[in-house]
């Protein structure tokens, strides 16, 4: 047995297939992924890592199946898949991952083959553990699947709580403890027991807080949009093949782009935070239709009309459309009067943050510094959006560019 200090839940006892997974090449490559991305640009503590995260989920996994009642092989299928459902991730976690899926058709949670081969697989045979049934745990499969992908699942528990000690903001607070001692299986559902509705709620709003603050503040998604603009062109420009991409850590992709001539310059910018600025910031009911539902190469040909009309280079104008804003913890089931509801037809808070959420959505266009006024007057034009082109400070709903930190 191994244990281990952590930062959230101080000791952690590792066991089984899963202490013997722990120093695999592709568990100690978490240690150099950051769990947040480009959040550290914005929260300079934010430095935690897909490997600390993996442990927590590994431990709450543990936790809920001593609660459940769950042991034998099944339980160390369900330990193996909590501490293994990183190991997908590409570099800087989440950032990059949409532009290498249109490469590779895989997510982080695709790893079947991760699992199937080298040193993860010897593993698990050893333990007589099947690599493809413990992918399918990962994402999210069958009965037990839910536990660890899914809408109460122990991976939502860490990552709220730890990323919220890590930037040191108060609102991923939540009572894990109590939701790993409520939860249980009806009809083959994961739920929350009866009385739990406020608990329910919790885990809500606690990643309705975090969204805004942190997840998608403003300069964590300049960042993040700089940092995947980069690696495509080091892709596209420079031949890098994104299998190969999507297993480095966060060093390795960095070091490359410095390297590099064609994504050199973002290298830098990224490293000494000289980052794009706001051009646009703009609401939700603001921006057509038709843009909300463009595609990746349609995004990519309006961002060269509004470079051409404000006489910049292509690659220096993003355009940043976020997906429609979305609860997904808001289908997590709970018992009421012994009857399994939906948490969003029982609870009225989901409503009001379903608007709140609404309110929230930004589209953004990123450019230099010195660009900003004429990128934002020709990205109004060219987008069609429903705004004047003034600076941001007139934008509805934008926010003063000088609050660069936390505004």
């Amino acid at each position: 047995m191994a244990t281990i200090k952590d930062s959230v839940h101080d000791h952690i006892e590792v066991t089984g297939v899963a202490e013997d997974l722990l120093d695999t090449p592709a568990m100690q490559r978490l240690r150099r992924i950051r769990q947040l991305g480009t959040v550290s640009l914005v929260y300079p503590s934010a430095n935690h890592t897909r490997f600390e995260h993996s442990l927590g989920v590994y431990h709450l996994a543990s936790e809920t199946l001593d609660h459940l009642g769950v042991a034998g092989r099944t339980a160390e299928r369900i330990r193996a898949a909590a501490l293994l459902h990183d190991v997908g991730h590409p570099p800087f976690s989440h950032n990059v991952e949409e532009l290498l899926y249109r490469h590779t058709g895989k997510y982080h949670d695709d790893v079947a083959d991760l699992l199937a081969d080298g040193r993860v697989g010897a593993v698990l045979r050893e333990h007589d553990l099947d690599p493809d049934t413990v992918a399918g745990l990962v994402a999210g499969e069958g009965r037990y699947g839910q536990l660890v992908s899914g809408e109460l699942d122990v991976d939502r528990m860490d990552y709220l709580v730890r990323d919220a000690h890590h930037t040191g903001v108060p609102y991923g607070t939540i009572d894990h403890g109590r939701l790993v001692r409520e939860l249980t299986f009806v009809d083959g559902e994961l739920v929350l027991a009866e009385g739990n509705v406020q608990t329910a709620e919790s885990l809500l709003l606690a990643r309705a807080l975090m969204n805004p603050t942190v997840y998608r503040h403003h300069v964590a998604r300049i960042g993040k949009a700089m940092l995947r603009r980069a690696t495509e062109r080091l892709i596209r420009e420079a031949g890098y093949d994104a299998e190969t991409v999507r297993r480095w850590d966060d060093a390795d992709l960095l070091a490359t782009l410095r390297r590099t001539d064609a994504t050199a310059d973002f290298a830098d910018r990224l490293s000494t935070r000289d980052l794009f600025k706001r051009a646009v910031w703009a609401e939700l009911p603001d921006v057509p239709e038709d843009l909300l539902e463009a595609d990746h190469e349609r995004i990519r040909e309006l961002e060269r009309e509004v470079a051409a009309a404000a006489d910049l280079d292509p690659d220096s104008v993003v355009v940043d459309v976020p997906p429609p804003p979305e609860i997904r913890e808001s289908s997590s089931r709970v018992v009421v009067n012994g009857e399994i509801r939906r948490l969003d037809r029982q609870s009225p808070l989901v409503s009001a943050l379903r608007v709140a959420g609404r309110n929230q959505w930004r589209l953004g266009v990123y450019a230099p510094a010195g660009a900003v006024d004429r990128v934002g007057r020709a990205a109004v034009r060219a987008l069609g959006l429903d705004v004047d082109g003034a600076p941001i400070t007139e934008v509805r709903g934008g926010l003063d560019t000088t609050l660069d930190e936390f505004g």
